[in-house]
């Protein structure tokens, strides 16, 4: 279950060479529909919504994700990420997950400080116990150079140039997941026409990345990205693997 419930999570923050610095984002809602597909079951399992705000020099990020009401009796899952970022270099500056996840609260809370290129964050996680009552635990977490948590590293995907990297180029970054260090590596696969979840075909840069904790240990297995190759790189279709079936998520609309 818990490989399962870790891909899930990471899916919803994606359902997401070198960057474009002057990459700029408007205000959005963009959604999408996870489905679940093993064998002959194809169910929609899931809805997920990302919306960004802008706010002075900030974007205000939101995502929510639920499970449906058949998968509810499977692993109900009501999750809430926010985040603040820093316009100038995408730097995050606070990211909250509030999760209701089988019947059990927890609580991520990360706040952010830059120094040079070292990069800190002031972790504290609440967890639900057995008996009700609330666990704290806190850790301070150090990362360099481009440092993202699972939500503003969503945008860091979106804001690379797609257009001018090669086939199979990589392009890493750190990210705070919790109270973990880990890498994300995204790589180039090239460009491929999909079929979305309406039949229509759009033109897509198809993309891999992972996800890897100290001594290049594997956090998930690669999750599969399309992203749309006009100017707003929306995220059209990501795919997954689980230990059972496949999870699918399709955007559905938005802007």
């Amino acid at each position: 279950m818990g490989k399962i419930k870790y891909t899930l999570w990471l899916m919803m923050m994606m359902v997401f060479c070198s960057p474009s610095s002057g990459a700029t984002f408007s205000d959005e809602s963009l959604h999408y529909v996870i489905s679940y597909k093993w064998g002959l079951i194809h169910k929609d399992a899931g809805d997920a919504t990302l919306s960004l705000r802008n706010h002075g020099n900030e974007y205000m990020i939101k995502l929510t994700g639920k499970t449906k009401p058949w998968a509810d009796n499977f692993y109900q899952v009501r999750d809430t990420l926010l985040g603040r970022v820093k316009k100038d270099g995408l730097r995050p500056v606070a990211y909250t997950k509030i999760a209701h996840e089988k019947g059990k609260y927890s609580r991520d809370d990360i706040s952010y400080s830059h120094a040079g290129k070292v990069v800190g964050g002031a972790a504290k996680r609440i967890r639900q116990q057995k008996d009700g009552s609330l666990k704290v635990t806190e850790k301070q977490l150090t990362g360099s150079g481009d440092v993202y948590d699972m939500l503003s590293v969503f945008y860091f995907i979106r804001q690379i140039d797609y257009s001018k990297l090669q086939k199979g180029e990589e392009v890493s970054a750190t990210v705070f997941s919790g109270s973990k260090v880990e890498t994300i590596t995204i790589r180039c696969v090239g460009t491929e026409t999909i079929k979305l979840r309406d039949k229509s075909k759009r033109e897509a840069y198809h993309i891999k990345f992972k996800f890897t904790t100290a001594g290049k240990k594997k956090s998930s297995d690669d999750i599969d990205t399309w992203i749309s190759t006009d100017s707003s790189h929306i995220p059209l279709l990501v795919v997954g693997s689980l230990p059972v079936g496949q999870v699918k998520c399709y955007y559905v609309g938005g802007k």
